[in-house]
């Protein structure tokens, strides 16, 4: 079964087909965050501080690392957010940025064996990209688009998705190197949004032996109780394969659905994970344990 070997100088991570769900925090990443963009061009962190910590408190395995502001020194401003991080954890980086330049940088500040995200499959994007990872010994997200655009067509998808794969082994990059993201559109949008991936990762399971993740928040966007959606998508996803999600680890009712699809998928052996978060602290007080009753309530007069 394929894994997918990340690490930090300190902890290892596998993303794989019998693991649990990698859950890959989407918070420190500044689009549509007028605020995070501000203070992080400015030279303020104290936000991708507290991002970082409250994400691996509410369990994220992985963090995403984003700094793409408009007129800013992107790969600076990367550098210095993956230094801060690692810096306060040991856990696993994801390396985000549509900028090669700002990959770059942040890969030869990493400590570890990063994810890096991404590569599309335009053939100048692929021969810029694949020579960092294979530079870097780094595995990579690769996006199912390429010069054409996003395909509503499942078909086309996936054969981006072997294309890269293919062009990869050209470098020397194996499969399970590889993480394909088959790119989830919204739902409100298209309505066989989620069937489209369910298709696509189910294929490259087993076709290509990839490892796959998606930006699982993309699916609810513009409805009402995003989280529900998110939450919905991610379960079947799991169902039909996906191994990893950048999402938001902060909202509980997505980390409660990865959880109980890890259980019922049985990648949580005897279903501990589950019990060690869940389980309520024993009560305490007279007559407990001992079967003699609690209550305080007496019989009726007669």
């Amino acid at each position: 079964m394929t894994e997918t070997v990340i690490g930090s100088a300190k902890r290892e991570h596998i993303i794989g087909f019998n693991k649990p769900f990698t859950m890959i925090g989407e918070r420190i990443n500044p689009t549509g965050r007028k605020l995070l963009a501000e203070e992080m061009k400015n030279g303020d962190f104290s936000r991708v501080e507290a991002d970082a910590i409250a994400q691996i408190e509410a369990g994220a395995h992985m963090l995403d690392i984003n700094a793409g502001i408009p007129l800013a020194d992107e790969p600076a401003l990367l550098a210095q957010a993956i230094e801060l991080v690692q810096s306060l954890s040991d856990i696993p980086i994801c390396i985000d940025s549509s900028i090669v330049e700002a990959l770059d940088r942040g890969l030869q500040v990493y400590k570890g064996r990063a994810l890096l995200n991404s590569v599309t499959g335009e053939t100048d994007r692929l021969e810029q990209v694949l020579p960092l990872v294979k530079k870097y010994d780094a595995a990579v997200v690769a996006i199912s688009n390429d010069e054409t655009g996003i395909s509503e067509d499942p078909d086309v998808r996936f054969a981006v998705a072997k294309k890269i794969v293919e062009h990869a082994a050209d470098y020397g990059i194996k499969p399970r190197d590889i993480v394909i993201d088959p790119l989830v559109m919204p739902i409100g949008a298209i309505g066989q949004a989620g069937r489209q991936v369910f298709d696509i990762v189910g294929r490259i399971q087993r076709e290509l032996k990839c490892n796959t993740t998606c930006g699982a928040s993309n699916v609810s966007f513009g409805l009402p109780n995003r989280g529900g959606i998110n939450s919905a998508f991610l379960t079947m996803a799991i169902a039909h394969g996906l191994t990893s999600a950048i999402t938001n680890p902060v909202h509980k009712e997505v980390m409660d659905a990865v959880m109980g699809a890890d259980v019922l998928m049985g990648h949580d052996q005897d279903c501990l994970r589950w019990i060690e978060k869940y389980r309520e602290a024993p009560t305490t007080g007279e007559g407990v344990g001992r079967g003699r009753r609690v209550s305080k309530r007496r019989r009726p007069p007669k």
